[in-house]
């Protein structure tokens, strides 16, 4: 394991003035051990750490950066607007035309709310759900994450996952029971739910691409018999695209699968790297949102200059150039067969699972489709990979179960690179 003086006498004294001496948990590498890598800058598909090294990046700041990090457009957009101001606490036509451009790729979000976070636009698409349908209880998946909001840290995904905690503290029970939480790729078991509670379930959310356990791609009929459980019943379908909204297709996970949803929530990409999320849905469920209606949500940063800025920039580019999704799907399967290679080369049970630019390396022999099976995995060979490939110049998330993303920066050479740095440390994760 490298030595990292520099990131370790930081992590140091950030963790005199800060809970685990990170802004969010699974930064503070506990999954993976050693300290976290602190970064000083970013360009491309590279980080810059404090001790002077340069990483191939694939945590993408955990997936908005679609296009690499410091992309011309999307700065100079930022730039453009901080030189107008960047918080007016009033109304601009830069956040209707943000709106509009989500809802010209996504047909199934006919108006649409900027908020600040991916937590805030799942907790609000719940909030509007129940107000829309007169219900309370949400349905949610064993190892999905949809932000830290009180009722859905339930069987939670990512940085739960990461220590063992999937239920926090300080969420009253009474709260996490309005939530039930099922098996991933079971849709027997939704059906037999509804069955039990028939006209109580407000909504069923969903990552229709999991990214929070690592990356679970849905089986063939799981997420058309959620769309068929939720409208016979007259429940709404939710989906959290927070991770794979126009990371996966110009219209996302839903138009990539076919299945359309009631919501969809939206962050990373839609913000352009900036803190920036949305959610959108049928006219006649968003109509109920305050003013119009009586679900009340606001944000005082919600759709601010350099935020929308960075949005649009992002979105225009996508629209501009749909050869980036084809070849983002060239790269991510040319990553994966290398991948794999070296990993059958070195004699290690392990596969690589992904779902166009978003991706996973799991040591197991069989596929990963839900919870348990991610569970069942060697995290410490992970760990060992994980610091194999830093050492040798490549940068992954610190947890198993987080996804892993390519970004348009990227290029064949950093891929072959990457398969290279895997190949000497998959010989050392034996």
């Amino acid at each position: 394991m490298r030595h990292l003086p520099k990131s370790e006498a930081a992590f140091a004294a950030a963790l005199a003035r800060m809970p685990g001496g990170v802004s969010s948990p699974v930064r503070a590498n506990k999954a993976v051990g050693g300290v976290p890598t602190f970064i000083t800058d970013a360009k491309g598909p590279y980080l810059f750490d404090i001790d002077g090294n340069r990483y191939i990046d694939y945590i993408g700041g955990y997936g908005p950066h679609l296009l690499g990090h410091r992309f011309e457009p999307v700065e100079a957009a930022v730039r453009e607007a901080l030189g107008r101001g960047w918080s007016y606490g009033e109304p601009s036509e830069a956040e209707t035309a943000l709106c509009a451009a989500i809802s010209d790729a996504v047909p199934s979000a006919e108006v649409v709310r900027l908020v600040s976070s991916g937590t805030e636009a799942c907790m609000a698409a719940i909030r509007v759900a129940r107000g829309f349908t007169g219900r309370d209880i949400v349905v949610k998946f064993d190892g999905c994450y949809h932000g830290h909001a009180d009722g859905l840290l339930v069987a939670a995904g990512s940085g739960g996952l990461t220590f063992g905690t999937p239920d926090s503290a300080g969420v009253p029970s009474g709260v996490a029971a309005l939530t039930r939480s099922l098996p991933y790729n079971d849709p027997g078991a939704l059906a037999a739910l509804f069955a039990s509670i028939p006209g109580q379930i407000a909504c069923v959310i969903v990552e229709p691409v999991v990214g929070n356990m690592g990356v679970v791609p849905p089986t063939a009929d799981f997420l058309s018999s959620l769309r068929k459980l939720t409208a016979s019943d007259g429940a709404l379908l939710v989906f959290d695209e927070v991770m794979t909204g126009f990371r996966l297709a110009a219209g996302c996970a839903q138009a990539r699968l076919g299945v359309t949803p009631d919501l969809t929530t939206f962050g990373k990409v839609v913000g352009g790297g900036m803190p920036l999320a949305a959610y959108g849905g049928r006219a006649e469920i968003m109509r109920r949102i305050a003013p119009e209606g009586p679900v009340y949500q606001a944000g005082t940063l919600s759709g601010n200059g350099p935020s929308v800025a960075a949005g649009r920039a992002a979105l225009r580019h996508l629209q501009d150039h749909p050869e980036t999704y084809v070849r983002l799907e060239a790269l991510g399967a040319r990553l994966q067969a290398g991948l794999e290679a070296a990993a059958a080369e070195a004699g290690v049970a392990a596969r690589c699972q992904r779902v166009g630019s978003m991706w996973t390396m799991f040591f197991c022999g069989a596929p990963v489709t839900d919870l348990p099976s991610a569970m069942r995995c060697d995290h410490a060979k992970f760990a060992s990979f994980y610091h194999g490939l830093r050492d040798r110049g490549v940068l992954l998330p610190p947890s198993q179960f987080e996804a892993c993303f390519l970004s348009a920066a990227h290029t064949g050479a950093d891929i072959d690179a990457t398969i290279a740095a895997a190949r000497e440390a998959l010989r050392d994760a034996r």
